[in-house]
């Protein structure tokens, strides 16, 4: 039976889940790339190396959860349930991680360190399962090419707005609630940073449930073997006979490996590395105590991507024209002059007002062309992905985008902390323990690794100049 034409049109219900499950995924999404981080150096120990596993060992995670779940999701053509059970699942983790905290009298440092890796794991697991393989997926089963340049604006300025509001929001969270502690003294400001946002995603799952409607174009997988659905992705012939799309997931890998050697760890350089004494400036202007550091450092970080949301809804009208060549090279040229503002800044030593203006300025070039190729390839690649796989090569996405990146680049990351990062010693309610804190060599690295994206670009060039892609009809 030939499936319904799709209008171009989204209801009002469809742009409300969009935006809702959406935009608390991606804050919850925060919670666990940036303040995931804060919490290891503020509740267990000045450890880097914590912080790959936890990022290394989730994106595996991740991954394998966006090929099983999104290989089921296709069989069965169903996408809402996954993002109930997954958002549901995905809050009730977060709650529980924030549990770690309360283990490291008992099993010490390593101990409490497992369990926060594991529990990272998990909630990765149930976040793939519901924003990557429900959320993601149910998007491109209702938008069509006519469509895809509004709709990937949209989405594309999700990662920016959660991130500009969850720093923000997470906090002032943080500092309304530093006062409160146990009777042994342990401070409970990030255990209800979690219960807050764990409940707001549960939330969110049930309400996004009833909101969604499933695409009349999405159907049964024909294949009923679930080992053989599952392994279709892995058929990398489908990649050779696709150079382009090939290379415009290899422009993601290489990106992304580059973002990941330093932006685990932003907060930690504004709170713990070359920012710290800015920031203790800064909240010493504003009038604020030492434990509003988080609420200064996430502010800094909002108000340099504040400024690159314009960009961003030019660079959409680009997407409609299919204009993607031109926009990812301005957008990794921007990255490129970012970082190497950032890492001249910290290389001088500048402190107070001369470090404040530098680092703004760099971020917003970092995270202007960060949002531009997030969303130039997010657009791209729905145009690209074949009709009958969207979940299951969901999976592939995250290969090149989440699994290689986070692994190799958090890799890199700490090596660069490790050997020469700036040496601190925190206090903790067990004690003194000291470790290294991420500076301004991170983003030289970072600058040298994303230039190596400039090569699967020059292929995806040439590409569309001797083969230029049609975008057909749905």
């Amino acid at each position: 039976m030939e499936a319904t034409k799709k209008s171009s049109k989204l209801g009002l219900r469809a742009w409300a889940a969009i935006w809702i499950a959406g935009l608390i995924g991606q804050l919850t999404w925060v919670i666990e790339n940036s303040f995931f981080n804060t919490y290891v150096y503020d509740q267990i120990a000045p450890r880097s190396d914590i912080i790959t596993w936890m990022v290394s060992l989730s994106a595996i995670v991740s991954t394998a959860a966006t090929f099983l779940m999104g290989t089921l999701s296709d069989q069965i053509g169903k996408r809402r349930i996954f993002v109930l059970l997954g958002y549901i699942f995905w809050g009730v983790s977060t709650i529980v991680f924030g549990l770690t905290q309360f283990t490291v009298a008992a099993l010490g440092v390593t101990g409490a360190a497992v369990l926060v890796v594991i529990m990272d794991c998990v909630m990765s697991f149930f976040g793939s399962m519901g924003n990557d393989c429900g959320l993601n997926s149910w998007t491109t089963d209702i938008s069509t090419p006519e469509n895809r340049g509004t709709l990937g604006t949209s989405i594309s300025l999700q990662p920016m707005l959660a991130t500009i509001l969850g720093t923000v929001v997470f906090g002032l969270i943080l500092s309304a609630f530093s006062g409160l502690v146990t009777p042994d003294g342990q401070n409970l400001r990030y255990f209800m940073l979690f219960i807050i946002v764990g409940v707001v995603t549960i939330v969110v799952g049930v309400i996004s449930y009833f909101l969604m409607k499933e695409s009349p174009n999405l159907i049964p997988s024909r294949e009923k073997n679930f080992l053989k659905n599952l392994k279709k992705p892995f058929n990398f012939k489908l990649l050779k006979e696709n150079k382009l799309l090939l290379y415009i997931l290899l422009i993601f890998m290489f990106f992304f490996i580059s973002f990941n050697v330093y932006f685990p760890h932003i907060l930690n350089y504004f709170i713990y590395g070359d920012m710290s004494s800015t920031v203790e400036w800064l909240c010493g202007l504003l009038g604020m105590d030492s434990n509003s550091k988080e609420l200064v450092a996430g502010a800094l970080e909002a108000v340099a991507l504040v400024l690159a949301i314009p960009l961003l809804i030019v660079a959409g009208r680009f997407h409609n024209k299919n204009k993607f060549i031109s926009i990812l090279y301005i957008s990794i040229g921007m990255n490129l002059a970012g970082l190497l503002i950032l890492f001249f800044s910290g290389l001088a030593g500048l402190e107070y007002g001369g470090a404040l203006a530098t680092l703004l300025i760099g971020m917003f070039f970092v995270g202007g062309g960060y949002m531009g190729l997030y969303q130039a390839i997010m657009v791209w690649l729905k145009n690209l992905f074949p009709e009958d796989m969207r979940s299951q090569f969901e999976g592939i996405r995250m290969i090149f985008y989440v699994c290689i990146p986070m692994f190799l680049g958090t890799l890199v990351g700490n090596f660069v902390i490790q050997y020469l990062g700036t040496e601190i010693t925190l206090s903790y309610q067990t004690g003194d323990l000291s470790g290294y804190a991420p500076n301004f060599w991170l983003f030289i690295f970072a600058f040298g690794l994303c230039l190596l994206t400039f090569i699967p670009l020059g292929f995806a060039t040439r590409e569309v100049k001797k083969h230029p892609p049609v975008y057909s009809e749905e």
